[in-house]
């Protein structure tokens, strides 16, 4: 049943006119294209932004600000660092995992920016596809189109079921690569993935979310 988005870039249009990102960082997610997005991603797993700041601010005050840091640090210190985060036990040996593999495998986070790619991400222990794309997407700055529990809220709204990640993914792509130059679909992607979280956050009335476009 649909409700007024015949398409992803109706929908991109239709979020835009709505200026959800005016206050917001140019990229929406904070530290865009920095090694910080990584850690970021993996502790948002299962909590709110605002704890995952804390965790973030404790690390860059411990000086866990690079893979080789992370990956080296006591296990118990690591894990209190992050502990606002929640599911910390996890999370820490996640994160010092993924850590280590990417200085073995790439020697540091610039060479993996440039080099990995989701089959790597996804082979990585504790990394779904949610974490694996919104690395690609803020981290390294690729065209990869997050989606997640807000994306498949918005779209039940307007009638749209979707069986799996990649098939809500997948409508969220077909409407939109085809309407900008390859260039810019980092930016596009990062930006209609922001406004989606946002607009959801605005506009919730309990599960179910009110239509506005």
């Amino acid at each position: 049943m649909d409700r007024g988005v015949n398409d992803s870039f109706e929908l991109y249009r239709a979020l835009e006119a709505l200026n959800l990102l005016e206050s917001k960082p140019p990229m929406w997610w904070p530290a865009y294209g920095t090694f910080e997005v990584v850690v970021g991603a993996v502790l948002t797993q299962n909590s709110q932004w605002t704890r995952v700041e804390h965790s973030l601010r404790n690390l860059r005050e411990a000086g866990m600000t690079g893979p080789s840091e992370i990956a080296g640090c006591d296990p118990g210190t690591l894990m209190e660092l992050i502990r606002p985060s929640g599911l910390f036990r996890n999370k820490s040996r996640v994160l010092k995992t993924l850590c280590a593999n990417l200085a073995e495998t790439y020697g540091g986070f610039e060479p993996f920016k440039a080099e990995t790619d989701r089959e790597w991400l996804l082979a990585q222990k504790g990394v779904g596809p949610e974490t694996a794309d919104s690395v690609l997407c803020y981290a390294c700055e690729r065209p990869a189109m997050v989606v997640d529990a807000y994306t498949a809220r918005l779209l039940a709204a307007f009638g749209y079921e979707f069986d799996s990640y990649d098939a809500l993914q997948s409508w969220c792509v077909e409407g939109i690569e085809s309407r900008f130059p390859g260039s810019e679909l980092p930016r596009i992607y990062a930006k209609f993935h922001g406004m989606i979280v946002e607009y959801v956050k605005r506009y919730k009335k309990g599960r179910t979310v009110e239509i506005i476009l």
